[in-house]
């Protein structure tokens, strides 16, 4: 559990990072056609990873199967950068003035919740609360996975967003 929680702390600490090197100007900007702005994706990360932290911290049942079987799989789906994913409506950003500093603190309160949770529930259990489309029921372990996966990936995004607005 020790590695998933350096994990965890690494990759949802690499997003606030990023989101830090932005001018506060560019939180708002769509930095390029067909993009959120830094403000949505922070916001989106946020809708996401609360979700999972409540799906970690609820209701459980045994588990039947290996607790990391769909870890793999999950890795391969959302850091496959090729893919492009429509995001699930609950969790859809709305176009607003987002603050950065309110999406740092929202950021940072999650990656605490997570790292509590990865040391001190047992991962092997199975999250009943949520059945995801394609991976169906996940345990604490793998739904911890999912978030570190799915910031990746926005981290990731973020990176370019900056990149794009930097060079502006």
């Amino acid at each position: 559990m020790e590695k998933v929680m350096k994990e965890a702390e690494k990759i949802l600490s690499a997003l606030e990072n990023t989101l830090s090197k932005f001018d506060t100007t560019w939180i708002n900007t769509v930095p390029f056609e067909g993009s959120w702005t830094a403000g949505q994706l922070a916001e989106h990360v946020i809708l996401a990873n609360s979700g999972f932290l409540q799906v970690i911290n609820g209701p459980i049942t045994e588990t039947d199967r290996p607790a990391d079987m769909m870890v793999a799989q999950i890795k391969n789906d959302l850091l496959n950068f090729n893919i492009k994913f429509r995001s699930p409506d609950e969790i859809y950003p709305q176009v607003a003035v987002y603050k950065q500093q309110e999406l740092l603190a929202r950021l940072k309160e999650i990656r605490n919740g997570i790292s509590i949770a990865a040391s001190s529930l047992d991962l092997t259990k199975t999250c009943s609360v949520f059945k995801l489309p394609v991976y169906g029921f996940l345990t604490r372990l793998e739904a911890i996975y999912f978030a570190i996966y799915h910031t990746q990936r926005h981290e990731h995004q973020l990176e370019k967003m900056y990149r794009a607005l930097d060079t502006n």
